[in-house]
């Protein structure tokens, strides 16, 4: 594929670079598209992203762009590919530029050039009768789009201020090739079925309410498996050698001023007033881990100190952001502080990999690992961060780990490594994280006496594995598609009688395994058993069902339906030492 390059020249597209290429002109010519569709509309910024391309847009007034209406700009589109236009560039500086802009009557261009510095040349490329200022590069001729679909419709702050006008987002995919985009759409169909809110819902896991934007309400079967999982980290917890606390929901203005959160942090806080003072629910539970470790002096040898906390924790996040339990206000974070000093950096990073890799073995997900080093605006001396930059490298090297380098984009108070998790559907999220602090013992004056008697301020390591449970779970019934594994279902036998005769045996058979702790409800209502099995197997979708009937009355055993589908007949007993050997060894 040849592209123009924005100094004029044409030539080979690099591989690494074709897909953001194509989308970037996806954006241009859907912005044409539009043009055509909507005279007067205003555009603002159209580029390519990681996962697609978006414009976004002010349209006139009294328009409105739905879903619906996509169909109709995917068609001009087609119709502008299809005249094969050519792909233009010339430049122009700043003041021609604002000056050519004015007189096509794009403000928010002639606001972005404003920003530029006076001796700017800026870039435009042209296709047909559309114009836009970009620094390319583009494909040459708008026939090389062949495979392109619009996603969604949102609001849109214009340059991501929220004080700024909301404009709207169109969203869209595009591939080189019409396979690889109907491979992404049945992707998308199958993330359609697995929507953890349309699952959420049908299974009785979790509700929203407007009474509490972003804060999940969670049902009956939501809390089993919150504390199934819950019970997973809490072993997770006492095996890798941590003690669990609890820290206060709310804390004085002073703690956060001290940690820097109320400078740098105030907007995402919740604030109240207690005896006319300031306090704020806590967005995060570090400094409350801080005030555990200054409680009484501390030696080299209590070092380190492993303190855990599945921690409640509220932020304010903007309303429009919010989805689902993957973007909410009110969350568990499954954290952990851990302080150290400075020899210990390798193997304490070496064991915390362990455990968070150890819950995604657990529930499979493959990850990948990036290591993220001292940006421009650190803090800390270069003997502090050299010293945790090495000890991270060496822990992922000890372990074989492949990982991927972000120079500069560590936190101001230490470097991280950050894990990727790979769902069923090839999506990426950033769940774990091993974040070395050296800041907060500062602001602490946080100290440990030396083997010497001498003072040292001790490292803190932030560590999560899940994210925060909410999240997780959202990702699970994702992963999943509500079908857990036996240790995590809401409900793990269902006992479905063929007939009202069988109810009082059904009962005696739900009572034997309430007393092994199983998960268990009879299905007794005057129903098909063809009924309950379907219900059982699609809304519930419980990993066992035992059928019971004449039959199995007379024999005093049960019929076990397992997810293959497949009937056997079975002791009680049996089953019983088999269901609880799967649960109890979490198998997955």
């Amino acid at each position: 594929m040849k592209i123009l390059y924005n100094d004029g020249h044409v030539a080979d597209c690099p591989k690494d670079q074709e897909l953001q290429v194509i989308r970037h002109s996806a954006a241009h010519i859907m912005a044409q598209a539009i043009s055509h569709l909507y005279p007067g509309t205003d555009f603002a910024f159209g580029p390519a992203t990681d996962n697609g391309f978006y414009y976004d847009i002010e349209l006139p007034k009294g328009e409105k762009i739905t879903e619906e209406d996509f169909p109709k700009i995917e068609d001009e589109m087609k119709k502008i590919t299809k005249e094969n236009l050519k792909f233009e560039v010339f430049e122009l500086p700043r003041e021609e530029a604002i000056k050519y802009m004015q007189d096509r009557h794009e403000k928010y261009k002639v606001e972005h050039i404003h920003d530029l510095p006076e001796d700017a040349r800026i870039t435009f490329y042209k296709q047909g009768d559309y114009v836009d200022m970009c620094v390319g590069p583009h494909i040459t001729y708008t026939k090389a789009l062949k495979a392109f679909k619009l996603t969604g419709v949102s609001g849109a702050y214009w340059g991501g201020d929220k004080n700024n006008k909301m404009l709207t987002r169109i969203n869209g995919i595009a591939f080189p090739t019409k396979e690889e985009l109907e491979d992404y759409l049945e992707l998308r169909r199958q993330a359609a079925l697995r929507d953890h809110r349309k699952i959420g819902q049908e299974m009785g896991i979790f509700m929203m309410s407007e009474a509490g934007p972003g804060f999940p309400f969670w049902l009956p079967n939501g809390m089993r498996i919150k504390n199934a999982l819950t019970q997973y980290w809490q072993d997770m917890q006492d095996k890798y050698g941590y003690e669990q606390v609890q820290t206060p929901l709310i804390l004085s203005r002073k703690l956060w001023e001290t940690s820097g959160h109320w400078e740098h942090y105030k907007e995402n806080m919740y604030t109240i007033k207690i005896d006319g003072e300031d306090f704020a629910i806590k967005p995060m539970n570090c400094p409350g881990a801080c005030l555990i470790y200054k409680s009484r002096p501390r030696s080299y040898r209590d070092l380190p100190l492993k303190l855990a906390e599945a921690g409640l924790d509220h932020r304010h996040e903007l309303k429009g952001t919010l989805h689902g339990l993957f973007r909410v206000r009110e969350f568990t974070q499954d954290d952990a502080h851990l302080f150290i000093r400075p020899d210990q950096i390798t193997e304490q990073v070496i064991d915390v990999t362990h455990l968070i890799t150890a819950y995604y073995a657990q529930f499979g997900f493959p990850y990948r690992v990036e290591l993220s080093t001292r940006p421009e605006n650190s803090m800390g001396s270069d003997e502090d961060w050299e010293g945790a930059e090495k000890g991270l490298r060496d822990a992922l090297e000890a372990m074989h780990l492949d990982y991927k380098v972000n120079p500069g984009d560590g936190a101001f108070y230490g470097p991280k490594i950050d894990f990727h998790l790979q769902d069923c559907l090839g999506r990426e999220w950033q769940c774990g994280t091993i974040q070395l602090d050296f800041q907060l013992p500062h602001n602490f004056h946080l100290e440990y006496t030396d083997k010497d008697g001498s003072k040292k301020q001790p490292i803190m390591i932030h560590r999560a594995g899940f994210g925060s449970f909410e999240r997780f779970i959202g990702m699970l019934i994702e992963q999943y598609a509500g079908k857990f594994p036996t240790w995590l279902s809401p409900l793990q036998v269902k006992i479905l009688p063929v007939s009202e005769k069988y109810r009082d045996y059904a009962h005696e058979v739900e009572e034997k395994l309430r007393e092994y702790k199983i998960r268990v409800k009879v299905d007794d209502r005057d129903e098909k058993i063809g009924y309950k099995i379907r219900e059982a197997r699609s809304i519930d979708r419980v990993p066992y069902m035992l059928i019971l009937g004449e039959k199995e009355e007379q024999a005093h055993n049960i019929s076990v339906r397992d997810r293959s589908n497949k009937t056997v007949a079975r002791e009680l007993d049996d089953f019983i030492a088999d269901i609880t050997e799967e649960i109890k060894e979490r198998r997955g």
